[in-house]
């Protein structure tokens, strides 16, 4: 099916183009998930939206087809499941975001990871959780007490999956990164937490996810994981149903040399780490720590009050 009225729109270049109202947003990404675009235009719609910039309603209703489409996670406990989206792995420092799912386990929330790659030259989170033997599911089910669980992106909707792959051919990230970095793929409560890599993202994504009415955290993460940067203590923005929480501004104060932390570990050898931070818990980095006590915070006002 032919998208190029949508295309006339958002392809008049950075300065020209009109954004999409949510509800034409909702209809464009509808059919790019469902395959039905041609490779041409799905392209020019990558590119196009690459270069104007997605606004928060565009992103609402990007969301908005995609929920439609989801499989899901069940839960129909009071308590939320953690959602930790993990799709740009590590090249410069550990790979981090493991090990907060971990720690948060060890406080008695369920993490599910979700993820994927779409470049191979990095770390990815499913190679490490299998390095720990944690759970990496091929079908959806609810997560036990305490569990940590990793499922591909791919499970949980194929056209999403066939879109970040769009990335393999053109070289650029396209909106589908935006979005798996603020999807929730469960049915029932749940407490995202969101990363961006600029702080020019920061503005838009919280107005997407307040639009969305999202529980969530989110925080200039590392390496545009969704764990805390070892190095600084960052601001981090926590948001129930939408509406704000808190905010943490430590005015992004330095918290240990980066030399702290090794380079170039592969699969295994991040996975050794890991095991001897949680080992002695008082190697692991402050903001780590920090924000782990946050979203333990937050999920239990989540939790008491739905």
């Amino acid at each position: 099916m032919s998208i190029s009225h949508f295309i006339r729109e958002i392809g008049r270049g950075k300065q020209g183009a009109r954004d999409l109202t949510r509800e034409q947003a909702a209809e464009l990404m509808g059919l790019v998930l469902d395959g039905a675009v041609p490779d041409l235009q799905l392209g020019a719609f990558c590119i196009a939206m690459r270069v104007k910039g997605e606004t928060a309603q565009e992103m609402a209703g990007f969301l908005d087809a995609l929920d439609s489409r989801l499989q899901r996670i069940p839960n129909d406990n009071a308590a939320p499941v953690v959602v930790l989206p993990s799709y740009n792995g590590a090249r410069r420092l550990p790979l981090f975001t493991p090990l907060l799912a971990m720690l948060l386990s060890v406080q008695g929330l369920r993490v599910l990871v979700h993820g994927g790659n779409t470049e191979d030259s990095r770390v990815s989170t499913e190679a490490v959780m299998r390095e720990l033997g944690l759970a990496c599911l091929t079908s959806l089910r609810a997560l036990t007490e305490s569990e940590v669980a990793y499922v591909p992106a791919k499970l949980l909707s194929p056209g999403l999956w066939r879109l970040m792959q769009v990335r393999r051919s053109l070289g650029l990230r396209n909106s589908a990164h935006s979005l798996v970095k603020m999807m929730n793929p469960v049915d029932g409560s749940a407490l995202l937490v969101a990363s961006y890599t600029h702080r020019e993202y920061e503005s838009s994504m919280t107005d997407t996810l307040q639009l969305m009415q999202a529980n969530a955290m989110l925080l200039r993460g590392t390496e545009g994981e969704p764990v805390a940067d070892p190095r600084r203590l960052r601001k981090s923005v926590l948001l129930k149903a939408g509406l704000l929480f808190a905010e943490h501004d430590p005015q992004d104060t330095l918290s240990a040399d980066s030399t702290a932390y090794p380079g170039g570990l592969n699969a295994g050898q991040t996975a050794d780490y890991i095991r001897s931070l949680l080992a002695q818990p008082e190697r692991i980095p402050a903001p780590i720590q920090a924000q782990v006590k946050q979203l333990c915070e937050l999920a239990h006002q989540i939790s008491v009050t739905p």
